[in-house]
């Protein structure tokens, strides 16, 4: 340990469910005290129960619980810890959070202040990669507050283009401009969108790749200067920019390509001193090249594929790293073992734009077997609630290469039921027999290219008509539909738009 190391021997976790889960799993095995929060709503939930120590935070709604920034502060004090770890969502991505935490002398576990608040900038951000080398999307180099200069730079890269706020993330306050006369009329739609969700109407103009595939690097970086990547992810199934599924290897990447672009991401890291665990985040368009987006410093939602293709604790090392450690590891020694495929279990419908589904689980059959992983805080009995995101589990499949993960995950997809509530799982469950995801033809408009509901639609009712349990029960879901579109339209009748999002809280999100 060098002379400013420090060794963690509590944490408190500022976050809940599976991923709270995941960070007190790490704690056990390292001999570190865990200490949970938990809201009004969380009172009888699983990491509650599996942390050595638990402190009620608030209400439920997020705001005056897990956002609740000088609540968290006090009861870390109060608790005595070293560390707070946030988890991803929340407060993860808060440069306000991490300087505090560093004022009180609690060591905040992920990246620095000032690295945040430069990678919470998309400007900012791009400035800086710019001045690293590191390529970029074509677009405007600052903040547009003016229509007529946003138009004159969407001719200059030519369109379609992008409006994006410039502290959006996990697909918000993105708008999408086909010509001149569209611009026009979403600027300033984008502008209340980013004033509504982000405090601020900063908007910049992006070329609209089109066909592009979303590939993401996982980086490590110490207080030493030592930055790695953990190779690639593919998140280009995607639906409204928010990730359904990731996988390592990408089909598309080639050892080549690992190497040449994974020394770009840690370049990226380099450039705003960013210490701890995060993810260069990048698009490929359909000539191969590589477009850096934006650097996530968090957690990933995904970090488990990597986990299972490498054979490495992502949070161990993050609680590692926090203590003033050298990485133990040169990239040479990293090698990739096998394909890993992760399908985020959402409580959403997807026969009905996916509408939140929330209420009591009162039963649940976890799948198990060789090479699957569950995170999840699901138990029989258990609430899921509307006040937090829709994220329920996390089912991962490992192969020694594609086609033994994919039809693992396609079996562990038919064992897993959710009872009392509507989830994502007939959706995966067509994905992983649909021809394109099998030869590896992956997009950010994927579902949509090849129209992937439809034969969702289909596959249920081959499957329900075969007398398969899973497909029975996902086929009732969609005869019920009917009865929810009744209630729906009532609803929107009385001032709610269909269109809009039915969760009580959308925190900022792990895109």
């Amino acid at each position: 340990m060098t002379a400013k190391s420090k060794k963690i021997q509590s944490i408190l976790i500022a976050n809940r469910g599976e991923i709270a889960l995941r960070v007190i799993r790490a704690c056990k095995e390292l001999g570190i005290r865990s200490v949970a929060i938990y809201s009004d709503e969380d009172v009888r939930a699983v990491h509650v129960k599996r942390a050595d120590e638990a402190y009620h935070i608030g209400p439920a709604a997020p705001a005056q619980s897990y956002l609740n920034m000088d609540r968290i502060i006090e009861t870390a004090k109060a608790a005595g810890v070293d560390a707070i770890h946030p988890g991803y969502g929340f407060l993860s991505e808060n440069e306000n959070f991490s300087e505090s935490c560093e004022k009180n002398g609690i060591i905040f576990i992920g990246p620095r202040a000032k690295a945040m608040e430069v990678t919470g900038d998309k400007m900012k951000c791009k400035a800086v990669m710019k001045k690293a080398k590191v390529p970029t999307v074509p677009g405007s180099d600052g903040i547009i507050e003016d229509v007529e200069k946003a138009a004159d730079i969407a001719h200059e890269a030519g369109y379609p283009v992008l409006l994006k706020s410039a502290f959006g993330g996990g697909g918000r306050g993105i708008r999408l401009a086909k010509d001149e006369k569209q611009l026009r009329q979403e600027f300033e739609m984008a502008s209340a969108e980013s004033r509504a969700a982000f405090g601020k109407a900063a908007l910049f103009v992006e070329k609209y790749l089109q066909r592009i595939r979303h590939i993401e690097f996982q980086l490590i970086r110490d207080s030493h200067g030592n930055g790695r990547h953990l190779f690639e992810r593919e998140c280009s199934i995607q639906r409204r920019h928010q990730k359904l599924i990731e996988m390592s290897p990408s089909p598309v990447v080639d050892q080549k390509t690992r190497e040449r672009v994974g020394e770009i991401a840690v370049r990226a890291a380099a450039a705003v001193d960013y210490l701890n665990a995060g993810t260069a985040e990048f698009l490929r368009d359909q000539e191969g090249n590589f477009y850096f987006i934006e650097i996530n410093s968090r957690l990933q939602v995904e970090h488990p594929v990597t986990e299972l293709v490498t054979g490495l604790d992502l949070v161990k090392l993050q609680i590692h790293v926090a203590e003033g450690g050298e990485l133990p590891f040169k990239q040479e020694d990293l090698k990739m073992n096998g394909c890993a495929i992760e399908c985020r279990i959402n409580a959403e419908d997807p026969f009905y734009d996916f509408a939140p589904s929330t209420g009591i689980v009162p039963n649940c059959n976890i799948p198990y077997g060789p090479g699957i992983r569950v995170d999840t805080y699901l138990y029989p009995g258990c609430n899921v609630s509307g006040y937090y995101d829709s994220l329920t589990a996390k089912l991962l499949a490992w192969g020694r290469n594609f086609d033994e993960a994919r039809v693992r995950m396609r079996n562990a997809l038919d064992e897993f039921s959710i009872e009392g509530i509507n989830t994502t799982i007939p959706l995966y469950r067509t994905i992983m027999e649909e021809e394109n995801f099998i030869k590896g033809e992956l997009s950010t408009d994927y579902l949509e290219r090849f129209k992937v509901f439809d034969k969702m639609n289909e596959e249920v009712k081959e499957r329900a008509a075969k007398g398969a349990p899973a497909a029975v029960a996902a086929a009732l879901l969609h005869g019920e539909l009917v009865k929810r579109s009744s209630s729906t339209t009532q609803s929107s009748n009385n001032g709610s738009s269909s269109k809009q999002s039915r969760w009580k809280m959308t925190p900022k999100v792990a895109s």
